[in-house]
């Protein structure tokens, strides 16, 4: 082995430590960077190529080699935090709507429809305590009318969030496109950084931020590849595959009252009127929340809110008309409704016929004007079954429970999220004390091989300039 390997084997030392202390400063650097992957790197022994003459001389080896840099994530851990925010975004996202949904009912409280329900029966006691008088009729007719605004404001609200949602939704799928086209991109960057022997250890990171985003958004599966590419699944056909990437679209109905007609779905834009299903992930929830109410009251819970209010409206206006048309108003006539709704839904439409104590059907036929009895008997309407008592009562039940169990596996979906998150973040996350452990390794043996350099450096300038010259 000659003098000059000596000095290579030294100059790898210098460059392994030096590579080492590079990767090691990239790591502290990006301490606080979003989806950065701790790195290390790896290097291997050379051998010492031996002639046939130096074959029965022992021989060391020829140093180190720098072989790449790793990446210190874990597939396991990276697939476990993307199945966990699909269903985590999928239950925030359902109780995030059920939350606002539920607060639109304001009950219990003094300005809850069950309050103004309970005002609006008494008034009807009232009037039928002081049939013909003028001030518990114009009491009645606007409480009335304040039952009517709130049906109406409970109806919008839902109209809003249904709309809201329905941005929200369209929003999301632009954003998945465009992420999508950036992993595609990524991908032909990876395979090709790779295939020339680089290191694509910051791509991926990103990458990787970028599929975690879809599948919080889609529930979609990933498929990583020998090349370094990672396919993205969804519904069984590939939203990004290789450096190729499919664009998504939301259809359907643009309000609440066309979504039974045509309801709101995902496709694919090259295969339009073919709808698919998001199999998790926050859009997913969307397009759940968006769809058509059902006889069950299992449908789109957006669609549900708005139908119970109508319900509500329309039990109102039957019953209280059903029993009103039997009585007589002020000119003796009778069949006289007292709440008009129509056309639309009931809820946007109940209103009040009579404009005064005339047109209050309190007396029944023939009983004479300070006859109360069917004011009365419409007092009574609210403890009856089936009243619209008895359905806002079921429908402010039926919400809570739904708003509960939302909030319930948001939170539990959510705690796993965050564990997945933390066990991938303690194997992967870059740790200061370690690293700081590591760079004092490479710099003491940097610090040797600087040492070894300068000790054979020290032997040659002995053999090339010193020899012959001792002993003069």
């Amino acid at each position: 082995m000659s003098t000059f390997s000596s000095l290579n084997i030294a100059y790898s030392g210098l460059v392994a430590s030096r590579r080492g202390l590079d990767v090691i400063g990239q790591n502290i650097v990006n301490v606080n960077t979003v989806g950065y992957t701790r790195q290390r790197i790896e290097t291997t022994s050379l051998e010492q190529a031996i002639t046939k003459a130096q074959s029965r001389i022992p021989q060391p080896g020829n140093g180190v080699q720098v072989t790449g840099i790793s990446r210190l994530g874990d597939a396991y851990a990276d697939a476990r935090v993307r199945e966990t925010s699909a269903d985590a975004s999928y239950w925030l996202k359902t109780n995030d709507v059920m939350a606002s949904l539920e607060s639109r009912l304001n009950e219990p409280s003094d300005d809850g429809l069950s309050k103004t329900l309970q005002r609006f029966w008494t008034a009807w006691q009232n009037v039928a305590n002081q049939p013909g008088e003028t001030a518990p009729a114009s009491v009645l007719l606007e409480e009335a009318n304040t039952l009517a605004t709130q049906l109406s404001t409970g109806y919008r609200a839902a109209q809003g969030e249904w709309a809201s949602v329905r941005g929200e939704a369209s929003s999301a799928v632009a954003a998945v496109n465009e992420s999508a086209g950036q992993v595609a991109e990524l991908n032909d960057r990876i395979r090709e950084t790779i295939a020339a022997g680089g290191s694509a250890n910051e791509l991926v990171d990103k990458r990787n931020l970028l599929i975690e985003d879809i599948v919080a958004q889609t529930g979609a599966t990933v498929k990583l590849k020998d090349d370094g590419t990672a396919d993205i699944l969804l519904g069984g056909s590939a939203l990004v595959e290789g450096g190729t990437a499919r664009q998504l679209a939301v259809t359907g109905a643009d309000s609440l009252e066309t979504a039974s007609d045509d309801p709101v779905t995902l496709e694919w834009t090259h295969r339009p009127g073919q709808p698919i299903s998001a199999p998790g992930g926050s859009l997913a929830a969307s397009l759940e929340l968006l769809g058509p109410a059902d006889a069950a009251g299992t449908g789109g819970a957006i669609a549900t809110f708005a139908a119970e209010f109508d319900h509500v409206a329309q039990t109102l206006a039957d019953t209280v008309n059903a029993v009103h048309r039997t009585g007589a108003v002020a000119d003796g006539t009778t069949g006289h409704d007292f709440f008009s709704t129509g056309p639309g839904p009931a809820a946007l439409t109940l209103k009040a016929l009579p404009t005064d104590a005339s047109g209050i059907a309190a007396a029944a036929p023939g009983r004479g004007s300070q006859d109360g009895s069917i004011a009365d008997e419409i007092s009574q309407l609210g403890s009856a079954d089936g009243s619209a008592d008895a359905v806002w009562n079921a429908f402010v039940v039926s919400t809570g429970v739904r708003a509960a169990g939302a909030e319930n596996k948001a939170e539990v979906y959510q705690l796993a999220y965050n564990t997945a998150s933390d066990l991938r973040l303690s194997q992967s996350g870059v740790d200061l004390d370690e690293e700081l452990t590591s760079m004092l390794t490479f710099q003491r043996a940097y610090q040797g091989s600087a040492r070894v350099l300068t000790a054979i450096d020290e032997v040659l300038d002995t053999l090339i300039n010193r020899t012959g010259v001792v002993g003069r």
